[in-house]
């Protein structure tokens, strides 16, 4: 049930169970449809095998984005993990989380194109440079999410490690920054090295997914 704003002005709160449930159906439908991108190639009678390697850069185009979409949910459901309730101005943030992961498809068809169907080397600059950006734009909702916890720390759960939630401000920034980092070397060095730069950051995040912990100290008041 929705609860009374804490105070004159504060924001009703309402139960987490319904951002939780549509967050969780909008990830598991793009983690889906990234796999209609892998067609059964038009091959001669006998060249079967030839053609499938041939497609061999949008296999890994799909592993490169089911791992990031799969680190993203590990995310999201980490930092839900440190709320009791929300409310409208939370809800939009998320929104807006969601826009950035229902957009992933397309950087990944662009870049299974470029690098699968014979594209140019400035195709796969630009394939590489586009999935980047994606991918830096991404960090923007996470700032959004802690910066508007931190103006309303009732959202928290009981007990929250705030050390915890301080360092986990600093990692959307790193994230934004290589993230940079990888288009500007796609775009300037190699589309590979940009590449390998993206799988870098995902693995990254992916290993921190429970948070970056800053030796044991904690604190038990808002960040």
């Amino acid at each position: 049930m929705p609860e009374p704003a804490a105070a004159s002005g504060a924001p009703a709160v309402s139960e987490i169970g319904r951002m939780t449930g549509f967050s969780d159906g909008v990830f598991a439908i793009v983690i889906t449809l990234l796999v209609i991108e892998l067609q059964v190639p038009d091959h001669a009678p006998g060249e079967l095998l030839h053609a499938l390697l041939k497609q061999a850069p949008a296999y890994l185009a799909f592993l490169l984005s089911f791992g990031y979409v799969g680190v993203l949910w590990l995310n999201h459901h980490t930092l839900l993990r440190l709320i009791r309730g929300t409310t409208v101005g939370l809800n939009w943030i998320n929104l807006w989380l969601l826009l950035g992961v229902v957009i992933i498809p397309f950087p990944t068809s662009v870049l299974a194109e470029a690098f699968a169907h014979g594209g140019t080397d400035r195709d796969r600059r630009v394939a590489v440079v586009l999935y980047a950006l994606a991918a830096a734009a991404m960090s923007a909702p996470w700032l959004a999410s802690f910066a508007y916890l931190r103006r309303h720390p009732m959202l928290f759960r009981e007990g929250v490690d705030w050390a915890f939630v301080s360092t986990q401000r600093l990692r959307p920034v790193v994230g934004m920054a290589l993230y940079l980092t990888s288009a500007a070397l796609g775009w300037f060095v190699s589309p590979v090295i940009g590449l390998i730069g993206i799988g870098v950051m995902i693995f990254f995040h992916a290993l921190t997914s429970e948070g970056v912990r800053r030796g044991r100290a904690r604190r038990r008041r808002p960040v």
